[in-house]
């Protein structure tokens, strides 16, 4: 695959330096199916250990659905008035089983045989055994947090306001989404559209420490 045009690091920069957490998003605008479609695409795209994606993403289409879960968003507006929402999960359970499904797909989408991946197999097989399940889960979780802010920098670069959402009840999203039974917990959620004009967060300047006090050269 041939290498895209790089943007320019002003370019980069600017994207990174506009995006914000959005507080109160303009729920009269919706992000037009194109754009969309390229964000859901990000999120297969995103990086993983192993590649083994331990994740699901689940897009709340069901507009019932979001007002029950802003509930269990200690009732915080970017739930239902955002214009996509979509909650990060994360495998309950890491298995062989999950190890031999990636090596099957490797071998699909790349034409060779499953034996000829072998050895990456038993590499993850012997990485994931020295881990007890609450090792486990908290790798996942961690896979998940690399695809949420791969996310959130594809949003940017699109032009599209996101906010990365913990402030929510795991267990009751579990419940409502039916998560337990197909092997998955909800780890995070992100609410995506625009911001709206009355969000005097996106008027604050952006607060970090000096760039000498957070990056080390050695």
């Amino acid at each position: 695959m041939d290498h895209p045009s790089p943007i320019a690091p002003r370019e980069l920069l600017s994207s990174l330096r506009w995006r914000y957490a959005v507080k109160q998003f303009d729920n009269t605008r919706k992000i037009d199916a194109p754009v969309w479609t390229a964000l859901e695409e990000s999120l297969l795209l995103s990086p993983s250990s192993f590649g083994l994606q331990p994740w699901k993403f689940i897009v709340i289409d069901d507009s019932q659905l979001r007002t029950q879960l802003r509930v269990a968003s200690w009732n915080q507006s970017q739930i239902t008035d955002a214009s996509h929402l979509v909650v990060f999960a994360r495998r309950s359970e890491i298995t062989s089983d999950d190890v031999e499904r990636y090596v099957e797909r490797i071998a699909q989408v790349r034409g060779v045989t499953t034996a000829s991946v072998g050895d990456y197999k038993k590499l993850m097989l012997g990485s994931l055994s020295t881990m007890d399940a609450s090792a486990k889960s908290e790798w996942s979780a961690r896979q998940v947090y690399i695809a949420l802010g791969f996310f959130l920098e594809a949003a940017a670069l699109l032009g599209v306001d996101a906010c990365p959402m913990e402030g929510i009840d795991p267990a009751k999203y579990d419940a409502m989404l039916g998560l337990a039974a197909r092997g998955y917990t909800t780890t995070v959620a992100a609410t995506v559209g625009y911001r709206a004009a009355s969000d005097l967060q996106a008027t604050l300047a952006k607060v970090r420490f000096p760039m000498d006090q957070i990056i080390e050269h050695r």
